[in-house]
């Protein structure tokens, strides 16, 4: 006879099964090999490697846009890695640039506390070679049209798919939808931690539901990139969060058309590169 013991281990090895293979950051897919040409990957020193820690994506030649609280503390080795689909294959796409500390630049009202101001930009040390892999994305500035309760937006990363801290090695991709603000501000969703500066979106799996997960949605690891709007980045993933795919915890975005003052003002401050372009 089956102890109730071995009956829970299934139950749970079962369950695991079906986590591992989620096909998306939470739910989605995987995207096609550079069809994002904009995504960039920030990656730490891991010993004698680098690990992918947060998502950015390119606006202009030799800057990408990205969230502060992926280097609140300043850049320490960290290094941005362009054309990337496979984090771990060797891709000829790719291309790698120092992030020097003159040239982090990091929302001065950034708030650890609730996220607020969450963005950042980062001036390569070269310009890019850009190619068919390597392109930059339009951002919505002063004046555009945001995206409104109910509206598809769409997100990608390397981000965790599931709550274990599971990471995909190719690039992940998802459509969402814009939660009312009101909702978002509620008290048993992110209460008054939510600001005018920030959206939020995630999508409620579809009936009948093949995944472990209530909705679909960023995660751990996705911070730091675009969230698109009829393929303009609107917002920058702020709070993926390290508990993701939950009803009451949609992805939370920072607008970024509340910025373009602050953006304009680093990136026209800044002297054009001189030298050779990256390779």
């Amino acid at each position: 006879m089956v102890s109730q013991k071995e009956v829970l281990l299934g139950a749970a090895l079962f369950l695991l099964t079906l986590i591992s293979h989620s096909e998306g950051i939470i739910g989605g897919r995987e995207a096609a090999p550079h069809s994002r040409p904009y995504m960039a990957s920030i990656q730490r020193p891991d010993g004698d490697h680098f690990k992918h820690e947060c998502g950015g994506f390119v606006i202009a030649d030799q800057w990408v846009m990205t969230a502060v609280h992926c280097m609140a503390n300043g850049p320490h080795g960290r290094k941005v890695v362009l054309g990337v689909h496979s984090l771990s294959e060797a891709e000829e796409t790719k291309q790698t640039f120092d992030i020097l500390e003159h040239n982090l630049f990091n929302h001065p009202d950034f708030s650890p506390s609730n996220f607020d101001n969450d963005i950042a930009l980062i001036k390569l040390d070269r310009p890019f070679n850009a190619s068919e892999a390597v392109k930059t994305v339009q951002f919505l500035r002063t004046g555009g049209v945001n995206p409104t309760t109910d509206d598809e937006v769409e997100t990608a990363g390397w981000g965790s798919i599931n709550n274990l801290e599971s990471r995909p090695d190719k690039l992940k991709e998802v459509v969402v939808k814009i939660v009312r603000p009101t909702r978002c501000a509620r008290d048993d969703y992110f209460d008054k931690t939510f600001t005018r500066n920030m959206m939020c979106a995630h999508k409620k799996c579809s009936e009948p539901c093949d995944q472990p997960f209530p909705v679909e949605d960023s995660c751990d690891g996705d911070s730091g990139g675009p969230l698109l709007f009829n393929g303009v980045a609107v917002g920058i993933t702020s709070k993926g969060g390290k508990k993701c795919g939950q009803l009451k915890k949609p992805g939370v975005y920072t607008v970024i058309s509340h910025y373009t003052e602050w953006i304009d003002g680093i990136m026209n401050a800044q002297p054009a590169a001189e030298g050779e372009q990256g390779s």
